[in-house]
């Protein structure tokens, strides 16, 4: 386990001995260090040394802000308009693509037609799949959704879920230009 380091000081060392002799004349034999740190904290005024962090952790959240989220990365719509001729005008995978960087978006749209929070036997998912695409190869696509993480199956393979999952930027873009065009 990590020690975070938290800055200790106290206004009057005259003050913090006296409070620190008192609280040790009141124990018997040596205090652990969880007690040294109670001790050590109200003696600079704070409850316990839980409080203590608190404060030293409120304090560095207000003088050192998180800087601020990298803006969302820009999308290629030139690109989602060149991935969107791998389908047809009823929204069907026409062929495989064969660039990687092509593959993954029009997975997404397979993905984002798959029942949210449902289990399909293989046969189900053969099904929906083979009425989205146009080359035959369901098995590809099973596979594929699976290797991208978008999908589980069992080991057996006999059943299949969609993973929930926030699409990247171009895939969101390009669900929402076929969702448009075909209506």
């Amino acid at each position: 386990m990590s020690r975070t380091v938290l800055p200790f000081s106290a206004p009057d060392m005259s003050a913090l001995a006296r409070s620190l002799h008192a609280e040790l004349a009141k124990r018997e034999g040596i205090p652990g260090h969880l007690e040294l740190l109670n001790m050590l904290a109200r003696a600079a005024g704070f409850r316990n040394f839980q409080h203590f962090r608190a404060q030293a952790a409120a304090r560095e959240a207000v003088e050192n802000p998180a800087p601020p989220p990298p803006p969302a990365p820009e999308v290629d719509f030139a690109k989602v308009q060149r991935i969107a001729r791998y389908f047809d005008a009823a929204g069907r995978l026409i062929r495989w693509p064969g660039k990687h960087s092509h593959r993954e978006p029009c997975l997404w749209v397979l993905w984002s037609r798959l029942p949210a929070g449902g289990t399909l036997d293989e046969r189900a998912i053969s099904e929906l799949l083979g009425t989205w695409h146009l080359f035959e190869d369901h098995a590809l696509l099973r596979r594929e959704l699976v290797d991208y993480g978008l999908a589980t199956r069992t080991p057996d393979g006999r059943e299949y879920r969609r993973l929930e999952r926030q699409p990247p930027p171009e895939a969101l873009a390009l669900i929402r230009h076929l969702a448009a065009r075909n209506g």
